[in-house]
């Protein structure tokens, strides 16, 4: 069953999709902005500790803080394009072919 939205009511969709997707650039652009900013005091706060700057460059501990808000970001990209960002028709078509072709071989 199709459902039929009048002009405005895809108007009002549109725009709230373009919002959320404006948010998640935002949040995006935050994420790096900021995370570049605490890398770099934890660096030069190792550094003052007396680490050789390799050694506090390659210090997983200053990165934890990426890897974690950047959970948060791939679920918020998820939410925000859809599982189908990964797994569009393609794919489903290619996979369907994919096991056809290996059940005929059988």
């Amino acid at each position: 069953m199709e459902t039929k939205f009048t002009k405005e009511q895809q108007y009002i969709l549109a725009r709230k999709r373009v919002e959320k997707i404006s948010k998640f650039y935002k949040h995006l652009a935050i994420y790096v902005v900021v995370n570049i900013f605490l890398s770099a005091i934890f660096i030069v706060g190792d550094m003052n500790d007396g680490f050789t700057f390799k050694e506090a460059f390659t210090d997983y501990h200053n990165y934890k803080i990426w890897l974690y808000w950047g959970i948060g970001i791939v679920f918020q990209a998820l939410n925000t394009f859809g599982i189908n960002f990964i797994f569009n028709k393609d794919w489903e078509e290619r996979k369907v072919k994919e096991y056809m072709n290996n059940q005929n071989r059988r």
